[in-house]
């Protein structure tokens, strides 16, 4: 059986903490004493933020997440995929359930931001309909930094 679940948790959950965890692993894989951006669980405005966890055969294997920006952008945060089921369909899933979220919550623009290391990201993106901005918030004084928006259709 090739079954994946996705399970909208908490920001303090473990399996949550668990993949990024992993994520942070392969980011200073690819950025070697460069800064990597996380998201603070201790933050109060967390609550704000939306995440989820896929399962595959029961097994926590990628996750996704959005914050809000402001009142009209929200931003992708912790995007990841083990590289075991990797091409399997698991990424886009994600990317599914954190668009919708963030349509259900009436924001029009789903932004974030990534580097040039992770190229397969990037062509993710850009095949999803990212288009490259100028940096933001807290990157545009990064220069590894690759800030992406795409508009979410309104229902």
């Amino acid at each position: 059986m090739n079954e994946i679940v996705l399970a909208k948790v908490s920001a303090k959950h473990a399996d949550l903490a668990y993949l990024i965890g992993k994520l942070d692993e392969e980011l200073l894989e690819r950025y070697p004493g460069e800064e990597i951006f996380g998201i603070d669980v201790e933050d109060p405005k967390i609550e704000e933020a939306v995440f989820v966890v896929a399962y595959h055969n029961g097994k926590a294997v990628g996750c996704g997440g959005i914050r809000p920006l402001d009142h009209e952008s929200t931003e992708l945060k912790r995007f990841y995929v083990d590289r075991s089921v990797r091409k399997q369909g698991i990424a886009q899933r994600i990317l599914d359930f954190v668009e919708d979220a963030a349509k259900e919550l009436n924001y029009s623009i789903l932004k974030l931001e990534t580097g040039a290391p992770q190229f397969e990201a990037v062509h993710f993106y850009k095949k999803n309909g990212f288009y490259e901005i100028d940096r933001f918030g807290e990157y545009a004084d990064c220069p590894s930094s690759l800030c992406f928006e795409k508009r979410l259709p309104q229902p």
